[in-house]
Formats: C-alpha cells, structure tokens, sequence
C-alpha cells in the first residue's frame, strides 16, 4: 500500500511505501487530481512568465491511501 499525504497550505506532497519509507516529495503541487483510476500530482513551473501545471506523477487509487492535511 502506497501512502500520500497532500498538504494544502504548504502545497507539498510526501509518497511513502508499505514500510513507512519516504518514495517522493513534491513541492509547488497546487492540486493532486483523481483521474482515470489514478491519483495525479501536478506540479507547478513558470515558463516564460507563464505558471504552468504539469503531472509529475500518477498512481493507482486502488493501491494507494490519500491523507489531506491544512
């Protein structure tokens, strides 16, 4: 089971693994969008003067557990 824990304030993202193990951490992630049996973390960058979001990573809703914190 995969663990991610969305903090809304501090727009990070923390992925843990089955034994508590830190997978990925993600900062500027304004939003983590269910799509198509998958949670997708967006990330954003300034291109050009432009904030653009980008997906930086997916995984499978079923094997994952979502915390969302403030």
């Amino acid at each position: 089971m995969i663990t991610l824990k969305f903090n809304t304030t501090t727009k990070q993202v923390v992925i843990k693994d089955s034994t508590n193990t830190i997978i990925g951490t993600y900062y500027d992630a304004p939003t983590v969008k269910p799509r198509d049996g998958f949670y997708e973390i967006m990330q954003k960058y300034s291109d050009a003067g432009q904030d653009i979001q980008i997906p930086v990573c997916r995984l499978p809703i079923q094997n994952t557990i979502m915390f969302i914190e403030k």
